[in-house]
């Protein structure tokens, strides 16, 4: 019973870091910004998801399946934002100021 409600929160809590992202998308005024806040909110959420997950995991094979799927999408967000964020910064496109 402990396991189920603490991985249900770890659950919610993701999604909630989901949605922050989506707002934060949504919300902020450049490239740069948006870039920010939807790979850090993105990839904290799916990591709270993972873990949520991985108390439900019926084995450590499945646990580990989706750790490394975890690792994967930390290493492609980050890459994806760089390349994003190289190819703005080429096309001249200004960071926000204040």
């Amino acid at each position: 019973m402990l396991i189920e409600l603490v991985s249900g929160l770890l659950i919610l809590c993701g999604a909630v870091f989901f949605a922050a992202g989506t707002v934060g998308l949504l919300r902020f005024p450049d490239v740069y910004t948006r870039l920010h806040a939807l790979t850090k909110a993105d990839n904290l959420g799916l990591g709270m998801i993972v873990l949520g997950l991985m108390l439900q995991a019926e084995s450590l094979a499945a646990a580990s399946k989706l750790l490394l799927i975890w690792i994967l999408v930390l290493l492609a967000g980050a890459s994806v934002a760089q390349l994003i964020a190289r190819s703005a910064f080429q096309k001249g496109i200004p960071p926000w100021k204040r």
